[in-house]
């Protein structure tokens, strides 16, 4: 029975890793090859874990090992969550368990009999790959997003846990609790891996965009700008903030600006949206924002209130620049006030 769940497992896990590599274009790098390798990993221990050696009885490949998965899910959680496009070298660290893993396995197998201290190691390492699954869940459950790794990671949590406590049992010398023996264990998480990829299958054969970040396909691909030409246009909008100070003008429009230094409106949207990671108006109400704080800090303007002196800096209504301002600073105008006068 458990051989057939691993072979319908192999058979899925190949299928889901075929139409992923197919289509990887369509998904940003950094989470698609986390993803991906955290999947091979999977296949490889379906293949070759030595409790459940798909090939060959008892053999031990060592690579072919449940805690490569686990690492690679942590690191494939932590880039979904931020976003973040490029893989930071620092973080080949977190594989600096999987390496030392590595290195008592082979220690276990050469040496003539078992090893208590590195049987102590092992469940030292086993307890950094169950920190690394209890991180990924309290990131989900504190940052209120729900992804579909969630359903995964709990069930795998809970064996790992204990797995732990068995080996421990095992080293000073008392009964393992035999509902979580190596070898249910191993079983509960074939059949759970099983149903991983049973799950990625129907969400890619159901064309579900959750299952990996998509590359946003950008409206500016065939522009003609080049690179001096956008940092030219950088710094000419931002000199016609610091400087000429456009932005005082509370009827400024990107027409207005497009005239003034001569930059098509076309090009100016695409420098902002693509270049400078905003849009106009944040643009120019970040300037307003900042020029408000610069005023309302000066003391020949105590006379004025509030309002008096966001209109002055461009803004049109008390409504709007409360909402801006609290975008901003994260604090309504009067509370940053406040604030101010308390530290002075």
């Amino acid at each position: 029975m458990l051989q057939t769940i691993q072979i319908i497992a192999l058979i899925q896990g190949i299928f889901v890793l075929f139409v992923l590599f197919t289509n990887r274009k369509d998904y940003k790098k950094t989470t698609f090859w986390l993803l991906f390798g955290s999947l091979i990993s999977v296949l490889l221990y379906i293949l070759g874990d030595d409790k459940n050696n798909l090939f060959v009885e008892n053999t031990d490949w060592f690579l072919f090992d449940n805690t490569l998965f686990v690492t690679f899910l942590f690191l494939f959680f932590k880039y979904y969550k931020n976003e973040r496009e490029k893989f930071i070298k620092s973080n080949y660290l977190f594989f600096l368990p999987n390496i030392f893993y590595l290195i008592l396995e082979v220690l276990e197998i050469k040496l003539p009999k078992e090893n208590f201290n590195i049987e102590i190691l092992e469940v030292i390492l086993e307890l950094t790959f169950v920190i690394y699954l209890v991180l990924i869940l309290h990131s989900v459950f504190t940052n209120k997003r729900r992804i579909w790794t969630t359903y995964f990671v709990i069930p795998i949590v809970i064996l790992l846990v204990f797995s732990c406590i068995n080996d421990t049992l095992k080293i000073i010398g008392l009964k393992e609790l035999s509902f979580f023996s190596n070898q249910n264990f191993n079983s509960y998480l074939l059949l759970i891996v099983a149903f991983l990829f049973y799950f990625i299958s129907f969400k890619l054969l159901t064309n579900n965009k959750y299952i990996l970040p998509k590359n946003e396909i950008s409206k500016y691909k065939n522009s003609n700008l080049n690179t001096k030409l956008i940092e030219q246009y950088k710094s000419d909008l931002i000199n016609a903030m610091k400087i000429d100070k456009l932005y005082l003008n509370g009827k400024l429009s990107i027409q207005d600006v497009s005239e003034k230094l001569n930059i098509p409106k076309h090009y100016i949207s695409e420098v902002l949206n693509e270049h400078m990671k905003t849009n106009f108006q944040d643009f120019i109400n970040e300037y307003r924002v900042e020029e408000f704080i610069k005023r309302l800090k000066n003391d020949q303007n105590n006379q004025f209130t509030l309002l008096g002196i966001a209109i002055d800096v461009g803004f049109n209504s008390k409504s709007s620049f409360n909402a801006i301002f609290k975008k901003f600073k994260g604090l309504t105008p009067t509370e940053f006030k406040k604030n101010l006068v308390q530290n002075n």
